[in-house]
C-alpha cells in the first residue's frame, strides 16, 4: 500500500519556484545588459563621401556669384531717338545685324518738316538778299560822304597854300593886311570843315558796321534754323554713329507707326565693349571693394577682370557687382550671355585650412568626422572654423595639419560618434 508524502510535493514546488525566480533574475540582468550596450558603428561607403586633408599655407578668400550675365558697358551703347514727330515708312535692318555709321536702319517721313525746311531755305535767301541790299545802300551813302569830304579837303589844301602865299606877300608889303587876313580866315574855316567831314565819315563807318552786323545776325539766325531743319531731315534716314550690333527694342516699331520726338528708334551695342554683372549674396558682398581682381567664366573661356561698381541696393537678397573685363572676349560672347564669376577678397598667409564642408558657415563651430590613422573608421570631433572662401575654409581649432576629415553631409549620422568605412 502506498503512503502519501506531502512534504516531498512541497519541496518540489519550492525548488521550482526558486529555479523560476533565478531564471527571471537572469533574464532581467541579460535584458539590462543588452540595453546598456552601445549600438554598433554604422558602415559608410567610402566612394560615396567627400574627404579632404587639412593643409597649411596661403589661402585666397573668394566669393562666387549666384548668377551673372554679360551686359554692355555704358560707353558702348547708342540709343537713337526720333528728331521730330514722324511716321515709319520702311525698316531696312532687323535686330542682331551688324551695322556701321553708313547703314540706314529705317526711313521716316514728316511732311511738315519738309515744308519747314523749304521755308527755312527761302528765309535764308531773303536774309542774305537783305544784307547785300543794305550793304550796297550803306556803301553808296558812305561814298557820297567821302566825295564831299574829298572836295572839302581839296578846297582846304588850296586855301592853305593861298594863305601861305598871302602871308609871304604881306610880309614883303605887296598886299595889304586886309587881303592877308581874309585868306587866312578862309583857310581856318575850311580847316574846321575838313575836320568835321572826317568825323562824319568815321561815325558813318561805325553806323554801317552796326547795321551790317544786325543784318548778318538775321542771316546767321536763318542759317542756324536751316541747319536744324536739315539735321532733322537727315534724321529721317536713321543711321548709327558707331559700328556694332543692332539690339532689339523693348517695344519694336512697325511700318506705318507714328512716333513722337524723342521716341527710341534703335539701339546699337558695341559687342567688344561688355562687362560682367554678377549677383552676389548680400552676406558675401560686404567684403567686396572697388578694384579687387576677378575671374569671369563664359563657359567658353575665362577672362580676368576687376570690380568697378557695387550696387548699393539689395534685390532678392543679392547685390549687383560690375566687373570690367581686362582680357579679350572669347568667341560667342554676346550681351545677356550667362557667366559665372569669382572675386578675390584677400590673400591669407600661413593659415590652417581645408575644403568647405557641405554644412556649416564661417566663424562657427562644426561637428565633423575625422578619419583614423588606418582609414578604416572615423570619429566625430568638434572643429572651430574662421573665414571661408569659395572652396576652402580656415581652421581655428580641433584639427591639425595632415588630418583627414569627411566634408560631405553626414547629418543622417548625428546620433553616432563613430562610423566604419568600407
Amino acid at each position: 500500500m502506498d503512503i502519501a508524502r506531502p512534504d516531498l510535493k512541497t519541496k518540489k514546488q519550492r525548488r521550482a519556484m526558486v529555479w523560476g525566480a533565478a531564471g527571471v533574475v537572469i533574464l532581467a540582468g541579460l535584458a539590462i545588459g543588452v540595453l546598456r550596450l552601445k549600438p554598433a558603428a554604422p558602415t559608410v561607403d567610402r566612394s560615396a563621401i567627400w574627404i579632404d586633408t587639412v593643409k597649411r599655407g596661403p589661402m585666397i578668400r573668394q566669393v562666387r556669384s549666384s548668377t551673372g550675365t554679360l551686359v554692355p558697358r555704358e560707353d558702348s551703347i547708342e540709343l537713337i531717338p526720333a528728331q521730330t514727330e514722324a511716321t515709319v515708312v520702311r525698316i531696312r535692318v532687323l535686330p542682331g545685324a551688324q551695322v556701321t555709321p553708313q547703314t540706314i536702319l529705317m526711313d521716316l517721313a514728316d511732311p511738315q518738316l519738309e515744308q519747314e525746311l523749304l521755308n527755312a531755305r527761302l528765309a535764308l535767301k531773303a536774309a542774305e538778299s537783305d544784307y547785300k541790299s543794305l550793304q550796297g545802300t550803306l556803301e553808296s551813302t558812305l561814298m557820297d560822304k567821302k566825295a564831299s569830304a574829298a572836295q572839302v579837303n581839296a578846297d582846304f589844301t588850296q586855301d592853305q597854300l593861298q594863305a601861305q602865299t598871302d602871308k609871304a606877300l604881306y610880309e614883303l608889303g605887296v598886299i595889304s593886311g586886309l587881303t592877308y587876313n581874309k585868306s587866312k580866315s578862309t583857310a581856318e574855316q575850311l580847316s574846321e570843315q575838313h575836320r568835321i567831314s572826317q568825323q562824319q565819315i568815321a561815325v558813318n563807318q561805325k553806323a554801317i558796321a552796326v547795321q551790317l552786323a544786325s543784318a548778318q545776325a538775321k542771316v546767321d539766325q536763318a542759317k542756324a534754323l536751316l541747319d536744324l531743319y536739315e539735321k532733322q531731315a537727315a534724321g529721317l534716314e536713321v543711321r548709327p554713329s558707331i559700328a556694332g550690333t543692332l539690339a532689339p527694342l523693348a517695344t519694336p516699331l512697325q511700318v506705318g507707326q507714328h512716333v513722337a520726338a524723342g521716341t527710341s528708334l534703335a539701339e546699337v551695342i558695341q559687342r567688344d565693349k561688355l562687362k560682367a554683372a554678377l549677383q552676389i549674396a548680400e552676406t558675401q558682398a560686404r567684403d567686396i571693394q572697388i578694384g579687387q581682381s576677378s575671374s569671369i567664366d563664359t563657359h567658353n573661356g575665362t577672362i580676368p577682370g576687376h570690380v568697378i561698381r557695387i550696387d548699393p541696393a539689395v534685390v532678392n537678397g543679392t547685390r549687383t557687382v560690375d566687373v570690367m573685363l581686362d582680357g579679350p572676349l572669347p568667341p560667342g560672347a554676346v550681351p545677356q550671355l550667362s557667366v559665372d564669376g569669382t572675386i578675390d577678397l584677400e590673400r591669407m598667409k600661413d593659415v590652417l585650412y581645408m575644403g568647405r564642408p557641405a554644412l556649416g558657415n564661417e566663424n562657427s563651430t562644426l561637428s565633423l568626422f575625422k578619419l583614423d590613422a588606418d582609414g578604416k573608421g572615423a570619429t566625430r570631433v568638434t572643429v572651430r572654423v574662421g573665414r571661408e572662401s569659395v572652396s576652402d575654409i580656415q581652421i581655428l581649432g580641433g584639427l591639425q595639419e595632415g588630418d583627414t576629415v569627411i566634408l560631405s553631409d553626414m547629418s543622417r549620422y548625428d546620433n553616432v560618434d563613430r562610423i566604419r568605412l568600407q
